[in-house]
């Protein structure tokens, strides 16, 4: 991610370069290069689509221009090679043997039938590898109906998430748990829910520590000059993208 702030138009510039992986092989995956104008997104670069896309009338005009330049559109192929598949493959590889305790969060939603009064989710949160095990447990009894969950989704860097529901009657004195299996815990994390609490809380957060530090940020992949030229009418705005470094 580059910033940079430009005086006196007082101006913050930002551009980002991102790699969202869609599963575990570090080569299946999607950069985008983000300019950003203050708050305002400018313009972008999608790698998939090998295109720009403007979203202010400066960053329509410079995308339109960039389109038509292979030059361009090669350098940009370039970083999707160099930052997310060279040194993706690279983070992949030194973080194979680190498993992700995830996070765990129980809690009470609104039903999606009419079949019974009441509904819980259990969302497990960043998380890996992406083998994991979410039960219900009624007075520790593994239920097995009722229930739906999702499959595990990519977050796209490496970690994923589930969400696990339980429609049910509530019944005076049972006991609803949700336990999740994972290699990063040493035994079964189980997470209670307690119907004598009110509302505000009930809801039950388990903590995971993250063992696995993977910024999908990667800087110095473009530069945006913002050059203020003094004309008879006012400024004007340029967007230069450099030329990016090859692998």
């Amino acid at each position: 991610m580059h910033s940079c702030f430009f005086s006196p138009d007082g101006h913050f510039i930002t551009t980002l370069d991102l790699c969202y992986y869609r599963g575990e092989d570090p080569h299946d995956v999607e950069y985008i290069w983000r300019a950003i104008s203050d708050t305002v997104k400018v313009m972008e670069y999608n790698s998939t689509l090998n295109r720009f896309t403007g979203y202010t009338p400066t960053g329509k005009h410079k995308a339109e221009q960039f389109n038509a330049d292979p030059v361009v559109l090669a350098s940009f192929q370039t970083s999707l090679h160099f930052f997310c598949k060279y040194y993706g493959a690279l983070a992949y590889k030194a973080g194979l043997n680190s498993n992700v305790e995830p996070s765990v969060h129980l809690r009470s939603m609104t039903p999606h039938s009419d079949r019974h009064p009441s509904m819980l989710t259990c969302s497990v949160y960043k998380f890996y590898p992406k083998q994991i095990r979410v039960t219900w447990l009624r007075n520790g009894q593994e239920v097995t109906s009722n229930m739906t969950s999702s499959e595990e989704l990519a977050n796209g860097d490496w970690h994923y998430q589930i969400h696990s529901y339980l429609e049910y009657t509530p019944t005076p004195g049972e006991k609803i748990s949700c336990m999740v299996e994972h290699a990063s815990f040493t035994e079964p994390k189980i997470l209670h829910w307690d119907m004598s609490l009110p509302e505000s809380g009930r809801n039950k957060i388990a903590i995971g520590a993250s063992g696995l530090v993977l910024g999908v940020v990667f800087a110095a992949a473009g530069l945006l000059y913002y050059n203020r030229r003094t004309t008879t009418g006012g400024g004007g705005m340029e967007l230069v993208p450099t030329s990016h470094p090859s692998q």
